[in-house]
């Protein structure tokens, strides 16, 4: 289907593209089948680590294979999504979404069957690959299907989709395991996808029309190669290494990933002045809303993965909340960002544009400040109200940050570089949620141990029953907790009352109170790190024009 590109209204988001015959009839149909989709799959990045205890339970799962469980859906994902966006522009991007649908819906299915831990673990794999040939049709096609007028209330939709998922995993999960209907348990989670996929299969097939790029039509396998090894080499030790205590592959792989993907970038010049179609234009990189907007993204991206990282840790490791209890505390964030996103880019963004940003960032910033502060403040006592305004600024601040700049990434990106430009879009948020969970993840465990031994010598000398044993339980909290040991006193702590019950009630109860302590004082500090992330990204925005060149203007 050809395109005509036009120049954009001022104030519009998004690149202005029409189809000849008219603006599709049954886009906003088509828009929801895609954020379900979208929904769908941000789900399934969460919603297994509340199935974990169960899995483990009825399958036997050792911890290698519950590891891979989650890693191995998010590897496959990242290190596809690139492809996956190319794929669409030469194949047809509502051809290649139903088929991640479809693929995703098979292998929802063999998980919800699998008999055994290596078989769901090699489902969710392939459910990684299919949600990474889907995921990146959806911005290309929104990006061809809506004219400008509109684009900004569709990426503001997009965007509170992305934020809704992210905090709704554990709450959804929690509640199908609770509620397992046909007893079938952690199994639920996977069952779901089944009559949600297909509905998305038959919608899609009659709602949404053919796109493509005229331009890209070879395969480059040789690209597909070196990006996917590449990345791979890249997140690997990302999503592992610090788990494993960052073994020597581990930086070596990370090492070798920066040659392996300056050879894809040289490969990509090369295949460009041949032919003309390389699996990644370089030349969008030129373009500075683009370029700037798709860094900014990357480092951005770091922020909420870290947060919600260490938030779930202190919460559920740390006071003991349940999945629900928590899930539950983060419903002002799931608020904010739609409202504030929709209020950013149908209000804010066209009048202010670039400061739009700016204010999101800093309304997350202060977010972040706060909540260190009112963990501190309370302690052990907080509750779920005292989250409320913390998070609210927090998904306010990414309401008007996330939504304006995904739409201003793709103002002046071409239709036929449509599927590629959202696959780097995509892969940039994955590789930034890896660099987040790997940085303030790494930084919040080897925080516990540092702040166990703090915590340990002002709670110890208030406890008289364990003076004679203080060295030893300090030492043995520290050890457990610099394991991230956050669900029960080791066995060779308990040892150390010996045979008297109330020795031991006494070194369980103090052990408690400074795995508590700990976990508060460890979180308030990753909070400051991000905040600082966060101060770099407020740098960075400054890249950005205060407002996109629209297409076809000078």
């Amino acid at each position: 289907m050809s395109q005509e590109v036009e120049p954009a209204p001022a104030g519009a988001i998004g690149t202005p593209v029409a189809a000849t015959d008219g603006p599709h009839p049954h886009r906003w149909l088509a828009l929801m089948v895609l954020l379900v989709a979208t929904f769908m799959d941000l789900l399934d990045v969460n919603i297994v680590t509340v199935a974990i205890p169960s899995i483990q339970e009825d399958l036997g799962a050792s911890a290698a294979a519950v590891q891979a469980l989650t890693v191995g859906y998010t590897l496959c994902f990242a290190v596809v999504l690139i492809t996956g966006g190319r794929l669409g522009d030469i194949f047809g991007r509502k051809r290649m979404f139903l088929t991640g649908v479809a693929g995703f819906v098979l292998a929802s299915a063999l998980c919800a069957f699998a008999p055994t831990s290596e078989v769901l673990v090699g489902a969710r794999v392939l459910q990684g690959i299919a949600a990474a040939v889907m995921v990146p049709q959806v911005l290309a096609i929104i990006h061809v299907t809506f004219p400008p007028q509109e684009i900004g209330r569709v990426v503001s939709l997009y965007a509170s989709m992305i934020g809704l998922a992210i905090v709704a995993g554990p709450l959804l999960g929690g509640l199908l395991i609770s509620w397992n209907p046909a007893d079938l348990g952690w199994r639920t989670i996977f069952v779901v996808n089944l009559p949600i996929g297909a509905a998305a299969l038959v919608a899609g097939w009659m709602w949404m029309r053919e796109s493509r790029s005229p331009r890209a039509n070879r395969l480059d396998l040789v690209g597909m190669v070196l990006v996917t090894a590449g990345l791979l080499l890249l997140l690997l030790p990302l999503l592992r290494g610090r788990e494993l205590g960052w073994p020597v592959w581990s930086i070596v792989s990370l090492v070798a990933s920066a040659p392996v993907l300056a050879v894809f970038v040289l490969y990509e010049r090369y295949k460009t002045a041949k032919d003309g179609s390389p699996l990644v234009a370089l030349s969008l990189f030129r373009i500075r809303t683009f370029g700037a907007g798709v860094g900014t993204q990357l480092l951005f991206s770091c922020i909420p993965a870290g947060f919600f990282l260490s938030w779930t840790l202190y919460l559920q490791g740390g006071l003991g909340w349940s999945a629900l209890h928590t899930g539950l505390t983060a419903i002002p964030f799931s608020l904010g960002v739609p409202i504030a996103g929709n209020l950013a880019v149908r209000k804010l963004f066209p009048r202010y544009g670039r400061n739009c940003l700016f204010a999101g960032a800093l309304l997350m910033l202060v977010g972040l400040l706060l909540y260190a502060r009112i963990a501190q403040l309370a302690g052990e006592t907080i509750t779920s109200w005292h989250a409320v305004v913390p998070m609210l600024l927090l998904g306010s601040g990414m309401g008007m940050l996330l939504a304006p700049l995904t739409g201003m990434i793709l103002t002046e990106v071409e239709p036929r570089e449509a599927g590629s430009a959202s696959g780097l879009i995509n892969a940039a948020g994955q590789l930034g949620a890896a660099l987040g969970v790997a940085i303030i993840g790494g930084i919040f465990f080897s925080a516990l141990a540092t702040n166990a031994g703090t915590q340990a010598d002002r709670v110890l000398p208030d406890v008289p029953a364990v003076a004679s044993q203080q060295t030893a339980i300090r030492t043995c909290a520290t050890e457990a907790l610099g394991q991230a040991d956050i669900t029960a006193i080791p066995q060779s702590c308990r040892t150390l009352a010996g045979g008297d019950p109330a020795q031991q009630a006494a070194i369980g109860s103090t052990l408690a109170d400074i795995k508590t302590r700990t976990f508060i004082a460890t979180f308030s500090e990753a909070l400051y790190w991000a905040s600082a992330g966060l101060a770099a990204v407020i740098c960075l925005l400054f890249l950005l024009p205060r407002r996109p060149r629209r297409l076809g203007m000078s």
